[in-house]
């Protein structure tokens, strides 16, 4: 499936903030984009621009295009409870997602291609499928000969703990983590306007 590839840093100046991680470029030119810089005034958004604006935040930020976005959002709707907080609850128990929570990946594509190329078990087996929805008590483990990977060692390291994940536990020495179940919006750390994205598809 095809996934953003363009400037990152870009990207990021145009929402405001580092959506893909930390950004030493970003943290320089925090404004956004253009030619004029910080310099240029530029007129107040529309609502429907707003709406569109967090959706896109909301896309970039997991890595979901456009189609399963959707199909995640009318999930949201289906089930019980506020649509826009289920609906990030339910992009956070992606697999790909939580395996870049877990500290197993540097950044949410490095997770990705992880499940890809076939190095993430779940409950003991083999899944290659990102967008894998995962259940409370799932067990997502690096596989044996893929936990010498370098990224995969210096990812863990560099992460540390995952305890300001309440939804999660995560041990070290084995790799291995459990998805306790679906996190509270509180406990999610995304500065996403989920209202505004629930108000622009209810149009």
């Amino acid at each position: 499936m095809a996934r953003y590839t363009g400037p990152k840093t870009k990207k990021s100046r145009a929402f405001g903030e580092a959506i893909f991680g930390f950004d030493k470029s970003f943290e320089k030119k925090k404004y956004p984009p253009g030619m004029h810089g910080n310099g240029k005034r530029r007129k107040q958004k529309s609502d429907y621009a707003n709406q569109l604006m967090e959706k896109q935040k909301a896309k970039y930020t997991y890595g979901v295009l456009e189609r399963q976005f959707r199909k995640t959002f009318e999930k949201a709707t289906s089930k019980s409870g506020v649509t826009g907080e289920v609906l990030l609850q339910l992009l956070e128990a992606r697999l790909d997602n939580t395996v870049y929570r877990f500290g197993m990946a540097p950044s949410r594509p490095a997770a990705r291609q992880l499940v890809n190329h076939k190095h993430i078990m779940v409950n003991g087996k083999l899944n290659n499928i990102p967008s894998t929805q995962l259940r409370a008590g799932d067990v997502i483990t690096v596989r044996g000969k893929s936990q010498h990977l370098l990224i995969v060692q210096e990812s863990v390291k560099s992460k540390g703990d995952v305890r300001s994940f309440p939804w999660l536990e995560f041990n070290p020495d084995k790799m291995q983590g459990t998805f306790l179940g679906y996190p509270e919006r509180a406990n999610i750390p995304e500065k996403i306007n989920e209202q505004l994205i629930v108000e622009l598809y209810s149009k």
